[in-house]
């Protein structure tokens, strides 16, 4: 059933305070926030079913939580400042964000998930739209909207990406959920310390009026959720390491299900030869010769090889798959888990399209295996330097034809968000920063090694996707 392409209503739009004045002193921005103030606001929220208590008392609660939220993330009630030097810093002066409640009133929970394309609607369920992050100089930092829907509500949240990355953003998000339901002391209280080699005397010029973002906000675009099942994944990932598929034959790996995931091991018959057992032995024994490939980065050199495929390349085109990665822990000294702001950057694979299609997934697995392996302290600190030697905002697009950006992450904890009735039906993003080639990485909602892939493409690209036999048989549903 086609969701209706209403507009939302705006019901009222207010600004809400910290309930404690701030003391945070003023926060420079980093070499990896700075390049962010040309791209959008992230945009991200939670699709819930309707809470069990009238959503006038909803909408009081969330604002009260929401000002106690902000008394432990002061920078996001602040707004951007430029110094007479150059250097831009969030002023933490609790001049507060923005609330707005709106409503589309004729849209069910079931438009919104049992579309086949992202319906059109999701987009106005955030406030500023397509602003540029720069424009924190100006307007808040934050906005959150609440969307009354016939059978439910959205609540999403914009956020200067300049001022915050993806672990930022969520760790925000979950505080927020955690307040709202009553929690008084908060779990996970982010680290707002400025002493790491991302602060930089680098100065970045910027255009009078500020930076505008890298790719053509009008192109035409699909956009689509697509699934991956936890045994699909795991079966991608066995073919991807020539391993046999199937519990009984012991040749799924499970180290990376019980090491990166806070999911359920994988079960064997016997319980005293798993399959981390095996990998032991075999490193033990000097038999284990291969690079073990993610199941992350088996599905990426899936969709790598089927964005390529359909986009009917030469096959001397160098493609490019970039994929964004945390530098918390690459870092030494490493980041707290819970530094606030920026610290990610981006990874490009390049490969030529004749390479990608000729060679099987697991060729194309081990291009972006190896690269991630080699993001450590030193390739970290050498893009801080290269950086540095060339201040700019970061690229954002498909400039050739032939790049495909790799964004957020299945790990990102997007459920963990009960409000006090229960966690989201889905998560959906605005059109924040989308442009062919952007795919973002969400977890499923039923957690265990689920998988959604939110993908953006050119409608000729989607369709050759869609009907690409090799990727669509990992496709749930299909």
């Amino acid at each position: 059933m086609p969701c209706p392409t209403m507009e939302t209503l705006l019901l009222s739009k207010c600004t809400v305070f910290p309930a404690r004045e701030s003391s945070q002193p003023d926060m420079k921005l980093s070499v990896s926030d700075l390049p962010m103030l040309s791209t959008h606001y992230i945009q991200k929220g939670g699709l819930y079913t309707r809470p069990p208590f009238p959503l006038s008392d909803f909408i009081s609660l969330l604002k009260s939580s929401l000002s106690h939220t902000l008394t432990h993330f002061p920078p996001l009630a602040g707004r951007l400042v430029t110094d007479s030097d150059g250097y831009v810093y969030i002023t933490c002066n609790d001049a507060g964000v923005s609330f707005v409640h709106a409503a589309a009133a004729h849209v069910l929970v079931r438009d919104i998930i049992g579309s086949v394309d992202v319906p059109e609607v999701v987009r106005g369920f955030f406030e500023f739209d397509r602003t540029v992050s720069y424009q924190g100089h100006f307007l808040p930092i934050l906005a959150v909207q609440v969307t009354e829907l016939a059978d439910g509500v959205f609540v999403g949240c914009s956020v200067n990406h300049a001022v915050t990355d993806g672990t930022s953003f969520w760790n925000f998000f979950n505080t927020f959920a955690e307040v709202s339901r009553g929690v008084k002391r908060i779990t996970r209280q982010p680290d707002l310390s400025r002493e790491s080699v991302l602060i930089s005397p680098a100065v970045l010029e910027l255009p009078s009026g500020g930076p505008k973002v890298t790719f053509n906000v009008d192109a035409p675009l699909r956009e689509r959720i697509l699934s991956f099942s936890r045994e699909s994944i795991l079966k991608l990932k066995a073919h991807t390491n020539h391993q046999k598929w199937g519990v009984d034959g012991g040749e799924i790996d499970a180290v990376e299900l019980m090491g990166k995931q806070r999911n359920d091991p994988l079960k064997t018959v016997d319980a005293n030869v798993t399959p981390l057992n095996r990998i032991r032995t075999a490193a033990k024994n000097g038999t284990a010769t291969t690079a073990e490939i993610s199941s992350f980065q088996s599905l990426c050199a899936l969709l790598w090889r089927a964005v390529t495929r359909a986009r009917k390349l030469p096959s001397s085109k160098t493609t490019t798959f970039r994929m964004a990665v945390n530098c918390r822990h690459r870092l030494e000294p490493k980041l707290d888990p819970l530094y606030f702001g920026n610290a990610i950057q981006s990874i490009p694979t390049y490969a030529t399209a004749g390479d990608v299609l000729s060679h099987d997934l697991r060729w194309c697995a081990e291009q972006l295996n190896k690269n991630v392996k080699a993001h450590d302290d030193a390739t970290v600190k050498k893009y801080i330097g290269d950086w540095e030697r060339d201040p700019r905002c970061f690229p954002l697009g498909n400039f050739d034809g032939a790049m495909i950006t790799m964004g957020s992450s299945p790990r990102f904890p997007m459920y963990d968000n009960d409000f006090g009735w229960g966690r989201p039906v889905a998560v959906r993003s605005g059109r924040a920063n989308k442009f062919d080639g952007k795919i973002s990485a969400f977890p499923g909602r039923d957690g265990n090694g689920t998988v959604d892939l939110e993908v953006v493409l050119a409608p000729e690209t989607m369709a050759g996707i869609e009907s690409d036999p090799e990727f669509m048989q990992y496709v749930s549903g299909y």
